[in-house]
């Protein structure tokens, strides 16, 4: 792979993996765009493995949080230990749903027409939900104190939805925090560290998997520099987001993801 589309795709992976318009979407239309097979298993695993900068980008910006909770657990902390299992019980519906349908998911569903129906099925949930909660006034739980083990499981639930590319991790686990009772930013905040275990888990399957073909195909130090260079987008955007969600909500993204949607029907039905 050519550093120059190395750079662009982690640019993409950057830029999307925790806004809720869908990382994996993004990079399939993008390869398709740019020549790359569909049914290339080195390009899709590239856009699977890449995500391991979003993933320091999210331990880059937690650190300090990250640090006090693990040490908690070596202290008993209640919270620390409530995270913990918050997190795996997120963590275990999309574990056993991915190592079940991964072929399957990678054989038929990484293509543009797949990704363009998620784009627009989940726009236009999330319109629908965001204006109800503003029509009546739902703002939700502050603080990843209120993730009960409850909350966790139903967001780890609808998690597995967002196997299918262009229904977008971040949209699915947001969208179900928020139904589930918690406030947009928390939502947010526990979807971003749910991103450890679940493409973390992802990213070292699939790496181990297809290193031979990644090695070959796509190389080394293309793969570098495309998780180093989503790496460092991503920690910009995480900040970013935040701030723009408490102040604007979901429902701009989901208006996006509808308008880019109809264009890839558009230029499919051409």
């Amino acid at each position: 792979m050519p550093l120059p589309i190395a750079v662009l795709l982690g640019i993409i992976e950057g830029l999307t993996e925790f806004l809720p318009v869908s990382s994996t979407g993004h990079l399939v239309l993008a390869g398709h765009w740019l020549g790359l097979s569909d049914e290339d298993p080195a390009t899709s695993s590239f856009e699977i493995v890449v995500q391991l900068g979003a993933i320091l980008a999210v331990v880059a910006h937690y650190r300090a949080l990250l640090s006090e909770r693990v040490r908690g657990l070596f202290t008993h902390d209640p919270a620390s230990r409530s995270l913990l299992i918050a997190l795996a019980l997120a963590f275990a519906p999309t574990a056993v749903t991915g190592l079940l349908l991964r072929k399957t998911i990678k054989a038929h569903l990484f293509g543009p027409l797949p990704v363009a129906c998620a784009l627009l099925a989940g726009g236009v949930a999330m319109i629908v939900i965001e204006r109800l909660r503003t029509r009546r006034a739902v703002t939700g739980l502050e603080g990843l104190e209120h993730v009960t083990p409850r909350r966790a499981l139903a967001v780890g639930l609808a998690q597995c939805l967002s196997m299918w590319p262009g229904a977008s991790r971040s949209m699915c686990t947001i969208v179900a925090g928020q139904l589930a009772g918690l406030s947009t930013g928390t939502a947010a905040e526990f979807s971003f560290l749910l991103a450890l275990p679940t493409l973390g888990a992802a990213t070292v399957y699939e790496g181990f998997k297809a290193r031979h073909v990644l090695a070959e195909s796509i190389g080394l130090s293309s793969l570098a520099v495309g998780m180093g260079v989503s790496f460092v987008v991503a920690w910009a955007v995480i900040a970013s987001f935040l701030r723009y969600l408490r102040a604007r909500g979901l429902e701009p993204f989901g208006w996006y993801r509808v308008v880019l949607g109809l264009l890839v029907l558009w230029v499919l039905a051409r």
